[in-house]
């Protein structure tokens, strides 16, 4: 028998999943919990949280926990394999590490591939992973052994995190990019951390954020 969303589901719930999809929609990630609440005008995290796990006791929806915005729509998404990213090396969350040359990062290079749920990857094709090194993200929730995945790019919007190499002293650094006058501030996400400064033609966006699979302990 098929499936009757008006019959499984609260009005309450009902309203959560259409805003799931819409935002899956508008914004090709998931919403966090704090989208929800403000978006399906629910009173706390608490409230959300309860309702989430029936939509996915319904089969509506899953939850990976252990990676950020970690909600995946069901209703299509069964029976597909997931897609393989590759993984590219190290990124510094702290200082900046070396890495392999920017003319180096090829993804069909790599040897070494990680498994990311469809939900992260979209329809986005330049899409590669690199495992963190350092705490100084962990205010954004990227912690040392976290794998960031991301999408190739060479800008970012003010705010973004990215992974930024500097092309002085041939590094990469995860950071969240402020462009400012001739100067890039690369900001950190820990109190105890200052920003770096560099001049902007010093600098080379080599990738956006858009999904970090958490280091199960």
């Amino acid at each position: 028998m098929a499936r009757t969303a008006r019959k499984t589901l609260s009005d309450r719930q009902l309203s959560m999943l259409e805003f799931i999809r819409g935002y899956f929609k508008e914004y090709g990630f998931p919403p966090s919990i704090r989208d929800i609440v403000a978006g399906s005008n629910i009173s706390s995290t608490s409230v959300a949280d309860y309702n989430l796990k029936h939509l996915e006791r319904a089969g509506y929806i899953r939850r990976h926990r252990d990676i950020s915005r970690g909600i995946e729509l069901l209703d299509d998404a069964e029976g597909r394999a997931r897609p393989m990213v590759p993984m590219l090396g190290q990124i510094a969350a702290g200082r900046p590490i070396p890495v392999p040359d920017v003319d180096s990062w090829d993804p069909a290079m790599s040897a070494d591939n990680v498994e990311v749920p469809e939900f992260i990857t979209g329809h986005r094709k330049n899409v590669f992973a690199l495992k963190v090194r350092g705490n100084s993200m962990v205010d954004a929730l990227v912690n040392d052994g976290d794998t960031v995945i991301f999408e190739a790019a060479q800008d970012v919007e003010n705010g973004e995190m990215a992974a930024v190499w500097l092309k002085n002293d041939k590094e990469t650094t995860l950071k969240r990019v402020f462009k400012e006058n001739s100067k890039v501030r690369l900001q950190p996400a820990n109190v105890l951390m200052a920003p770096i400064w560099v001049d902007a033609k010093h600098v080379m966006i080599q990738g956006r954020v858009i999904g970090v699979i958490r280091k199960v302990a």
